[in-house]
């Protein structure tokens, strides 16, 4: 394929995304990646699972075959110090103030998108939607023992916890499925979070109704993430199921064997683009 070609493609993806945009037929699905556009010494929260890993190591020595995977290192938190010390590790670690990148930034000046998808901990993106002239809320997955039988939880922009029949109200929501440190300190991270929610999600009880009908027939744009871990691929095809057969993911560089496979059987186009320029790009198309 020639350059050319390849331009003229990667032009015609970003046409496809903004039409849909135009019409509020995206859902964005916002990773942790996007703090890769933030230097390390201006971003004050972990930017990926790795980070976070060591952020958790350096409060709690998980065993060393372990140290490196994120949901076995907080499960070691919660077994051996109780729940609350790594509720109140995590608070510490992401409850503060968040400079935004220009991908949160872009996303809350969108024109009133049905749902956005946040999979990250940190609260930037509930802060410049608090400023956003459109109503919105958010929905929160929260852990099975935090929710006595509950999978989420729902907040109206101050914070308050409301019932689950005001999200249909929202011209936004806010879908964060992993939980975050506001207002209440939701999280879904450790081993039997993950045990308990994956055992159920593949016939969609954990995924509320009212995200069903929101991402019913539109299109998914996933920003900042990377699928070469199995919990990040269900929660992908899980949250996105019986949705558009059509959908965009900015992912720069090589992919892994199970990234291009999950891709293609998704039907997830890829823009191969570093993140800042592809919502530059984006962002101009739409106008």
């Amino acid at each position: 394929m020639t350059d050319t070609t390849l331009l003229d493609s990667t032009d015609a993806i970003i046409a496809d995304i903004a039409a849909a945009l135009k019409t509020r037929q995206v859902v964005p699905y916002l990773g942790p990646g996007a703090y890769a556009l933030l230097p390390e010494s201006e971003c004050p929260i972990p930017r990926n699972s790795l980070e976070l890993a060591q952020r958790l190591n350096a409060k709690v020595a998980a065993p060393g075959r372990i140290r490196s995977q994120l949901t076995a290192v907080a499960q070691f938190i919660e077994s051996r110090r109780h729940r609350k010390t790594l509720d109140a590790i995590l608070n510490e670690i992401f409850k503060r103030a968040v400079p935004p990148t220009p991908v949160h930034e872009w996303l809350a000046t969108l024109p009133a998108p049905p749902m956005i998808v946040d999979v990250w901990y940190d609260n930037a993106l509930e802060t410049l939607l608090a400023g956003a002239p459109r109503s919105w809320g958010q929905i929160q997955g929260i852990s099975h023992p935090q929710g006595a039988g509950e999978w989420v939880k729902y907040y109206g922009p101050d914070g308050t916890e409301v019932t689950a029949e005001a999200a249909a109200g929202w011209e936004t929501i806010l879908y964060k499925p992993s939980g975050s440190a506001t207002p209440a300190g939701n999280y879904l991270i450790s081993d039997s979070d993950f045990v308990e929610i994956l055992t159920e999600i593949d016939i969609q009880t954990p995924i509320p109704a009212v995200v069903q009908d929101r991402r019913a027939g539109r299109n998914f744009l996933y920003l900042g993430c990377r699928f070469d871990q199995e919990i990040q691929r269900t929660f992908g095809r899980q949250i996105a199921k019986r949705s558009s057969d059509k959908h965009w993911a900015v992912i720069e560089g090589e992919l892994s064997k199970n990234e291009a496979r999950f891709l293609e059987l998704h039907n997830i186009t890829r823009l191969d683009l570093p993140l800042g320029e592809a919502i530059q790009r984006i962002g101009a198309a739409v106008g």
